[in-house]
């Protein structure tokens, strides 16, 4: 593929001696053009002495709100899962989803044929077992009375010694034949006693008032109850009370407690704000995402109805509330003029052009202690003034101490131009 011809500068330029006169002109025009720049630079670097053009924005008195902002969801204050104990098909559902149901009312039965024949099995066994202990009874009641007459015969010695033995041990054994019966009565009784709880349990029943969440069964349905039951059915006991649960981090949590006050929203009315106050913060810590978070919860009136269990909320708790607090910018806390002889070190381009607002962050000493440093714009200077900050709400701080009142010109930036 042939390439393009290149333009040559370096020819261009030393055209002069071949005769062009393009290179010529290239050669004394740019030559001109770097003279006037510097010319430009010197004239405007002799034109005046610099000067500092202060921004500032003044302190204030104002209510100071300190908000925390966390999200959470929307949840029941009490929420059930409904299982069945028991093994078996499901033969009838009553319910569905969002049904109102009152405590013991019937959620769903399974078959009882099976139950119901074991239960009449188990009567029957406790009757049979009454029928044994009477005729132990009996067995004892003729046994005592053989008894007492070989003790007769042998107090005037007419039967032996051994007749009477052999009489002693028959009423023994049709005593503990009765204690037998009467125990296998127990057994039988408690058989029938565990088949009726079962029969009874094949009724699943609702545990509380409330509205059903969830239901996850249907007629026909093979329950297998094990180690783990089944959840055939979610329970919210009401709904017009409920809770939102907050994660907040651990940097705001020293300044949320029972008590606050608090807003939220949820995306499927943002433009409404819902009240809330806290009801408990939780020792226990949480971590999502490598971020440590506490849990708050937050009580939540839901007469009308409209937040539903599980939706995405934001909330603002009001942490710190402060009336009438002297409070300054932020932007005049990171406020730092540049150093005395800094301008005598600037190249000369520096010189001529604005500078740029000299900003700084706070030292570890400073935030530890609360201890700040403010420039005040005092008869055309800035004046160094140490002061005690307080709460902040990310825009304006509290000035709790120092030789700052209401109305004073804080710095908040600087500029530097030429004097015409």
């Amino acid at each position: 593929m042939a390439q393009k011809p290149r333009l040559d500068i370096d020819k261009l330029l030393a055209g002069a001696g071949t005769g062009s006169s393009a290179g010529s002109w290239i050669k004394w025009g740019g030559s001109g053009i770097a003279a006037l720049l510097v010319a430009a630079l010197i004239w405007s670097s002799l034109r005046g002495e610099s000067r500092v053009r202060y921004t500032t924005e003044p302190a204030t008195r104002q209510e100071l709100v300190v908000r925390v902002t966390a999200t959470g969801s929307v949840q029941p204050i009490n929420q059930v899962d409904v299982s069945s104990e028991l093994s078996g098909t499901v033969r009838r559902v009553l319910v569905d989803f969002n049904s109102p149901v009152k405590s013991g009312e019937t959620l769903a039965e399974l078959d009882t044929d099976k139950l119901k024949a074991t239960l009449e099995s188990s009567r029957a066994k406790v009757a049979a077992a009454k029928a044994r202990v009477l005729d132990a009874e009996a067995t004892v009641i003729e046994k005592q009375r053989e008894l007492m007459r070989k003790r007769a015969l042998a107090n005037k010695q007419f039967t032996s010694t051994a007749d009477l033995e052999l009489a002693q041990a028959a009423y023994d054994r049709s005593e503990a034949a009765l204690a037998s019966t009467k125990a296998d009565v127990g057994v039988a009784q408690a058989d029938l006693t565990l088949n009726e709880t079962n029969l009874a349990k094949a009724c699943i029943c609702s545990p509380i008032n409330g509205i059903v969440l969830q239901r996850n069964v249907d007629p026909g349905q093979t329950v297998a109850a094990s180690l783990q039951a089944p959840v055939l059915f979610t329970i919210a006991e009401d709904l017009r009370q409920m809770e939102l649960q907050v994660n907040v981090d651990e940097a705001d949590v020293g300044n949320v407690r029972p008590g606050q006050q608090a807003s939220f929203t949820v995306d499927a009315y943002s433009d409404r704000k819902f009240p809330a106050s806290i009801r408990d913060v939780r020792f226990a810590s949480e971590t999502v995402q490598g971020v440590v978070t506490y849990k708050a919860v937050l009580n939540v009136d839901n007469s009308e109805l409209l937040l539903r269990p599980g939706m995405t909320a934001t909330a603002e708790i009001k942490a710190i509330e402060i009336a009438n607090a002297l409070v300054v910018p932020n932007a005049a806390l990171r406020f730092s003029p540049p150093a005395g002889d800094a301008a005598q070190k600037r190249t000369l381009l520096q010189r001529i052009l604005p500078g740029r607002p000299q900003f700084r962050a706070a030292s570890k000493r400073e935030v530890a202690s609360a201890d700040r440093t403010l420039y005040v714009l005092r008869d055309g200077a800035a004046v160094e003034v140490r002061v005690r900050t307080g709460a902040s709400d990310g825009k304006f701080t509290e000035i709790v101490s120092g030789e700052i009142k209401e109305g004073d010109a804080l710095i908040v930036s600087q500029s530097i131009s030429k004097a015409n």
